[in-house]
């Protein structure tokens, strides 16, 4: 990943903390930071000097796209058809699912190459490798009882003292 001064037209910064290929990028709409992921997993940077600020991890593929809104929502989806939703400033994962195949469709067609969230940031585009793009929304009906957060998991992952 290479940072630029675009005025001036040369790089500021080349980092190389992935062990594979970088594959997305997504930029923070109101922070100076931003998420790449490649497969190894994925990683959170400051923007201005390409600062190191967290790994995300926990995701078994290749991320193909990255998409996150206002809200601090990130979603990295992957080239085997797995989706998760990820808080941004806690690098908790607290939601993962698999998108599904149009008819006709081969399993091995289950991939997404592109994602972004449209300007209301409950709704997420992706395009897929079955040949579609798919529109994700929020569900209206969900409460506590029919998404439960796992809070012990996530007392564990968000408050256990950072190692260092």
């Amino acid at each position: 990943i290479k940072g630029w001064a675009l005025i001036a037209g040369k790089p500021l910064y080349t980092l190389t903390h992935h062990k594979k290929a970088v594959r997305s990028l997504v930029a923070h709409p109101t922070e100076f930071s931003f998420m790449s992921g490649a497969a190894d997993n994925m990683k959170k940077w400051a923007t201005r000097d390409g600062t190191f600020i967290k790994n995300f991890g926990g995701h078994k593929a290749v991320i193909n796209a990255l998409a996150l809104n206002e809200d601090g929502v990130l979603a990295s989806c992957a080239d085997n058809g797995t989706m998760q939703m990820w808080d941004y400033n806690s690098g908790y994962c607290f939601q993962k699912q698999e998108t599904i195949v149009q008819p006709g469709s081969l399993d091995a067609e289950a991939g997404f190459y592109a994602a972004t969230f449209d300007k209301s940031g409950s709704r997420l585009l992706t395009c897929e490798a079955d040949k579609t793009i798919k529109i994700w929304k929020e569900d209206d009906e969900a409460t506590e009882e029919t998404y439960p957060i796992d809070m012990e998991g996530w007392r564990n992952y968000c408050l256990a003292p950072k190692r260092r």
